[in-house]
C-alpha cells in the first residue's frame, strides 16, 4: 500500500544500498523510483542480499532518464546534498512529495539539481568534517522524519517485534 512519499535514486551505483532502499519502501508505503543507468543488474541477488523478500511488497518502479522521471512525477521535487544550504528538517515537506537522491559517488546529477532547484536542495545535518552518509541511511532518515512529520500514515499500532519478547543478544 503506498501511502507516503516518492524517492528517487539517480543512477544508484551499489546494490546493496538499493535492496536496503527497497527494504525501506516497503516498510514505509513508500513509492521508489530507479533512473537509470544503474550500476547493477535488477535481479534476485540484489533483493536476496539487502531487499530480502522486500521488493514484492514495495512500489519499484525503473525510469530509463531523468526527463520519464519528471514526466511521471511533476509535483514538487527535494534534492538532498551535502551541498544543500537548508537543513531537511526545516523544509516543508509534504507526504506525497518527491525525494532525490544522487549516486553514491557523485551525488545528484547536474540535470536533477537544474530540475530541483536551489531552493529545495536540502541537507541533512553532520559534525564539522563529516563528508556524507551512506546512502540507503541517508534515505532511511529522510523518509522516517517525514513520516513521523505526517502522522505514521498507513502505520501499524505497535508492530509484532515491539510486541515480542526481548532477547539476549548473544
Amino acid at each position: 500500500m503506498h501511502t507516503l512519499v516518492e524517492i528517487v535514486l539517480v543512477h544508484p551505483e551499489i546494490a546493496p544500498n538499493t535492496g536496503a532502499i527497497i527494504r525501506l519502501a516497503a516498510n514505509t508505503g513508500a513509492g521508489l523510483h530507479l533512473v537509470e543507468p544503474l550500476g547493477f543488474e535488477l535481479d534476485d541477488r540484489l533483493y536476496s542480499r539487502g531487499g530480502l523478500d522486500y521488493h514484492e511488497l514495495a512500489a519499484v518502479t525503473v525510469h530509463p532518464d531523468l526527463a520519464a522521471l519528471d514526466a511521471a512525477l511533476p509535483g514538487t521535487w527535494w534534492g538532498f546534498s551535502a551541498r544543500g544550504s537548508t537543513r531537511f528538517t526545516d523544509a516543508p515537506i509534504n507526504a506525497d512529495d518527491v525525494l532525490v537522491f544522487g549516486a553514491e559517488r557523485a551525488g545528484l546529477t547536474d540535470a536533477a539539481q537544474a530540475r530541483i532547484g536551489n531552493e529545495q536542495l536540502l541537507s541533512i545535518p553532520m559534525v564539522e568534517g563529516s563528508r556524507s552518509l551512506n546512502l540507503a541511511n541517508a534515505v532511511a532518515v529522510v523518509v522516517y522524519d517525514t513520516w513521523r512529520r505526517h502522522g505514521y500514515p498507513g502505520a501499524t499500532s505497535g508492530g509484532t517485534v515491539a510486541e515480542a519478547p526481548l532477547q539476549p543478544p548473544f
